[in-house]
């Protein structure tokens, strides 16, 4: 499952206040693109792909969203059969992603219903990411200039840019 980039960074954003990995690998990133690719290599991808300074807010975000969607990428490139999911799909309409992906599963579409009824917990309610705690943390604004550099960023990805069409070739969909 993936997700529009921006909300994904600004996510991760918010996450970083509360998960403190996250905030040291944001902290060390913003020193040096060697401090990231050390983080990235001891999280067991190969760092040398992604030695990129974080120095913005929304930097790291950016970084692990198009880690994961390259990754997915390039699984697809070499032949496995994967597929992957928007959120705002899922979100705009459950029911029918629901249906698209119990069918996809070989599953029986008749659980869609049960399944949507999950959209109204908090998956995260009793962790430090829960939306109370977290939900209402400033989140940094995209202006004109960090899109550009962000932008940069996720063409070392070979991913959809901000402002384009967030979607990737393979993914489900009910449209």
């Amino acid at each position: 499952m993936y997700r529009d980039v921006v909300a994904s960074a600004k996510s991760y954003y918010r996450m970083s206040m509360s998960r403190p990995f996250f905030r040291l690998t944001m902290l060390l990133g913003y020193f040096s693109a060697y401090m990231t690719e050390m983080v990235v290599d001891a999280s067991g991808f190969n760092g040398s792909e992604y030695r990129v300074r974080l120095d913005d807010d929304l930097a790291f975000g950016v970084l692990m969203s198009g880690m994961f969607r390259s990754g997915y990428l390039d699984l697809r490139r070499r032949g496995f059969d994967v597929s992957a999911v928007r959120y705002e799909d899922f979100v705009a309409r459950p029911l029918d992603m629901c249906r698209v992906v119990l069918e996809f599963c070989h599953l029986p579409v008749s659980l869609a219903e049960l399944a949507v009824r999950a959209f109204d917990v908090d998956s995260q309610r009793k962790s430090t990411m829960a939306k109370s705690v977290i939900g209402h943390l400033k989140e940094p604004e995209l202006t004109p200039q960090r899109k550009n550099k962000l932008n940069g960023l996720l063409k070392k990805f070979g991913v959809p840019l901000i402002g384009e069409p967030q979607i990737l070739e393979g993914t489900l969909s009910c449209y």
